[in-house]
């Protein structure tokens, strides 16, 4: 090469490096960083009080700064509901709040699904039990997320059990009714004296509607239809052809109301009986299905009682079924949210999409398992579920956290019983309460037979499902 041609390009070479920079940056490709805003966060919550979110949310606010503020509200639970969506209806409800397990059919319009960088439905499932999945997952979204899931689990007291001369407490219907059978005693007037086991009725027992639920997804009964446009729970399985026709939900409805029939021999219940929570403390009922919430609420009717818990009853014990009944976080939809500006007493206006990434970025904090760096002791890594769960005393919701409840004495049935819960689609949860309560009801007061009842039922589920 000429050495005329060498000096022409030491001279273009620098020139045009300059001119590339300056046109990208005149083009605008230089990275600005996004513009960030001072957030606060409003949460509505229930049953728990500030104390076991307090050090949670101050180790979060010291891991990012912009969210000045994370405000903890606990509501009252009868009007929870009706509060929350007056709130979300006016813009101005919180921007975290619980929702119930059956609530997401009736709640999916008002509130927001997490982007997949924020939890993927492939991640949301490996760390939940399959029932959380089903509850919250929906065309691949995740719209909330639990710090605890509960499901039911038998009470017995010890006691009762010892003087009947039952070793352990019942793992399978069958002996539940023959333990009921041994421990029932009834007054030479007809009372009963003492009870084998709270259930049978609709209204002086806690969760009834529950305990029938649970039975019917022991029996397998297809709750909806395969479109879910109308329910099914009255309807048979199988054919005359195929080993005979099958009626799981009557099976399941007449089941749960013989306790309640003086004229069989698993009598036990009634409905003049004291309120099953009641009759259990007091140590006239030996057995009931329940939740976890209640240990704390015994113990304190009755610090002497002698009671432990077990896993429930199963109709098929190789092949267990629980149902739950819990709470998970989700992110409104909408809301204005205003902040004001360093020293400015002016309010700007945040964008609501930044709102919702923030809220769910704490979400996921809350709920999700840490991320243990390489060679890292993963017990000094600061897991909020994990001491949510120390401070409250609530089942875990986190497989990771249920194995360690596993062989808890409170809670180690309650936790086993998350991994095999079992639910439906409630289109509207209190009202389908109020209709399976009415049917428990009906049965006891013979006014219809279980075949009718289920019927009648499932037309006015099926007309719930019709007006959405």
């Amino acid at each position: 090469m000429k050495t005329k041609e060498k000096n022409k390009l030491r001279f273009i070479a620098p020139l045009l490096a300059f001119i590339a920079i300056f046109f990208l940056a005149g083009c605008g490709l230089k990275s600005t960083p996004p513009k960030r805003y001072p957030i606060k966060l409003e949460v509505w919550g229930l049953f728990d009080d500030s104390d076991a979110f307090n050090t949670i949310i101050d180790t979060y606010r010291k891991a990012n700064p912009n969210v000045i503020g994370v405000e903890y509200k606990k509501l009252t639970p009868d009007t929870y509901q009706k509060d929350l969506l007056d709130a979300l209806a006016a813009g101005q409800g919180p921007d975290i709040f619980l929702i119930q397990n059956t609530w997401l059919p009736s709640f999916e319009d008002k509130i927001v699904a997490a982007t997949p960088d924020v939890m993927t439905e492939q991640h949301f499932r490996a760390e939940f039990p399959d029932v959380v999945a089903a509850d919250f997952v929906d065309q691949g979204k995740v719209y909330a997320a639990p710090l605890s899931v509960d499901s039911l689990a038998l009470y017995y007291n010890k006691d009762l059990l010892n003087q009947a001369g039952i070793t352990a407490p019942p793992a399978n219907w069958d002996d539940f009714v023959a333990d009921v059978k041994k421990m029932t005693k009834i007054d030479g007037t007809g009372n009963i004296a003492q009870s084998g086991a709270a259930l049978g009725t609709a209204y002086n027992i806690k969760r009834s509607t529950d305990i029938l639920n649970l039975l019917m997804m022991q029996e397998n009964t297809q709750m909806l239809d395969d479109k879910q446009l109308r329910a099914n729970f009255d309807q048979a399985t199988g054919s005359a052809s195929a080993g005979g026709v099958n009626y799981p939900g009557e099976n399941a409805l007449n089941f749960y109301t013989q306790f309640a029939k003086a004229n069989v021999v698993s009598y036990c219940w009634n409905k003049d009986m004291h309120y099953s929570l009641d009759a259990f403390s007091e140590g006239t009922a030996a057995m009931m299905l329940d939740y976890s919430w209640d240990i704390s609420t015994i113990r304190d009717k009755a610090p002497k009682l002698n009671f432990a818990i077990a896993p429930v009853p199963q109709l098929n014990p190789s092949a267990p079924v629980n149902f739950p009944n819990y709470w998970a976080f989700a992110v409104a939809k909408n809301k204005t949210s205003t902040v004001a500006a360093a020293g400015s007493q002016q309010a700007a206006q945040i964008p609501n999409d930044v709102r919702v990434a923030e809220a769910w970025n704490f979400i996921k904090f809350l709920t999700d398992k840490p991320l243990v760096a390489a060679g890292q002791n993963p017990s000094t890594v600061y897991d909020p579920a994990a001491v949510f769960l120390q401070k409250t005393g609530h089942p875990a919701a986190r497989k990771d956290l249920i194995e360690k409840q596993k062989t808890d004495v409170d809670l180690g049935a309650f936790a086993a019983g998350n991994l095999v819960a079992k639910d439906w689609k409630e289109v509207d949860a209190p009202a389908i309460e109020a209709i399976f309560a009415t049917m428990i009801d009906s049965v006891n007061k013979g006014a219809m037979t279980p075949a009718d009842a289920l019927q009648t039922a499932a037309v006015q589920v099926t007309q719930l499902m019709s007006n959405r």
